[in-house]
């Protein structure tokens, strides 16, 4: 990921597709170069102190550390050795997702973050999630389809508590996620 993202090899692979069968390419309005200069002039935007305000905002107060209970004791030393899980959610629970989500008005990335964060808080007895969630970074047009790294990670920070209904929950993660994109270039 140092020089490219997961969409630029979609970009590439089709891109590769048009060049084999003899197409020719559609020239780009814009380098790489240019959105890093885009970039950087954008530092001292006032579009940039706003969202530089409302991440300071997210991330006052006392950063939760997520204490799950565990087999073993936590090492002295961070170590990054652990396991995977997987499964399948079978088509009539997928179904399910899609149906909350489009009853409540949001995404099924937002259904699972909310269920996600109610079950790491239900297993650490904590109320202040924070997730990191990475983000395309493609929010204008002319980078859909330039090669390049452009993803952000988000950190969605959430707090769900039992005294909140799910479905109440689900809209306070709609809202700070939306909030969190609105902001994702800083």
């Amino acid at each position: 990921h140092i020089i490219s993202d997961g969409t630029s090899i979609g970009i590439m692979v089709q891109e590769f597709v048009q060049l084999y069968h003899g197409a020719e390419l559609a020239p780009l309005r814009i380098q790489y170069k240019d959105y890093a200069a885009w970039q950087q002039a954008e530092v001292q935007s006032e579009r940039l102190k706003k969202q530089e305000a409302y991440w300071l905002e997210v991330c006052s107060g006392e950063i939760p550390v997520l204490n799950l209970p565990t087999d073993y004791a936590r090492p002295a030393v961070k170590s990054f050795k652990g396991n995977t899980f997987e499964f399948v959610i079978d088509r009539q629970r997928s179904e399910g997702l899609r149906q909350l989500a489009a009853q409540t008005g949001t995404t099924l990335y937002m259904v699972l973050l909310s269920a996600y964060t109610t079950l790491l808080s239900k297993y650490s007895g904590q109320e202040d999630i924070i997730v990191g969630t990475p983000i395309a970074g493609r929010a204008h047009a002319d980078l859909q389809q330039m090669l390049g790294m452009f993803v952000n990670t988000l950190a969605m920070r959430n707090a769900p508590s039992g005294e909140k209904s799910f479905h109440a929950y689900v809209q306070e993660v709609k809202e700070n996620a939306l909030r969190a994109y609105e902001n994702q270039d800083y």
